[in-house]
């Protein structure tokens, strides 16, 4: 319980810190959500959505899970999708993987332990389609920051294949789909490289 404590503790301070640099911050916040990006990102404690683009709670919208995959039968992230979409207006969805990602490097194994295994399964079919090109790279480490680009692209075009996006699409909506890929090693964001 001691650490629960310190994490009440620092919620207090933080939420103290926000009054008085805005004392109107919480007020706004608890109004209607607007957000013009859905994030969908690692769960990689490494990884925190809103610091890395420097956006304040409300300014986007959240969905991590273990190494950014969106499947085209997870009702997590489909219904997450759908709201971000057709409830919120989002004009903007960044699918962003990082570097250094444990879910990523599992797909490298044969096999983890279930859920995660039927999870990773996702990744491997992406390292299996790319088998050539991950195979002509020098070594293990160039072998994963390439799967991670890689997965990315993969499941950018997952998003770019739901209903919910398509729909957004048919009607006109304003909405635009983007792949990122961030280095732990630097804090950079940045698109990751095409493939050839």
């Amino acid at each position: 319980m001691r650490y629960l404590a310190t994490l009440f503790e620092n919620n207090r301070a933080w939420a103290a810190k926000r009054t008085a640099a805005d004392p109107g911050f919480f007020a706004r916040l608890s109004g209607i959500q607007r957000p013009d990006y859905l994030w969908i990102g690692c769960a990689d404690s490494r990884v925190p959505a809103n610091e890395i683009v420097d956006l304040d709670p409300g300014e986007l919208f959240v969905h991590r899970n273990v190494a950014n995959v969106v499947p085209p039968d997870d009702p997590n992230v489909l219904s997450t999708v759908q709201f971000a979409v057709d409830a919120l207006r989002v004009k903007h969805i960044i699918v962003c993987g990082h570097y250094g990602c444990g879910g990523v490097q599992a797909a490298f194994a044969d096999r983890a332990e279930p859920p995660l295994h039927d999870w990773i399964e996702w990744i491997r079919t992406v390292r299996r389609t790319h088998a050539d090109e991950l195979a002509a790279l020098p070594d293990d480490e160039a072998r994963w920051r390439r799967l991670c680009e890689l997965n990315v692209q993969a499941q950018v075009a997952n998003v770019c294949r739901t209903k919910t996006v398509l729909a957004a699409w048919d009607r006109g909506q304003p909405l635009a789909v983007h792949g990122w890929i961030y280095g732990l090693e630097d804090g950079h964001a940045a698109r990751p490289p095409a493939t050839p």
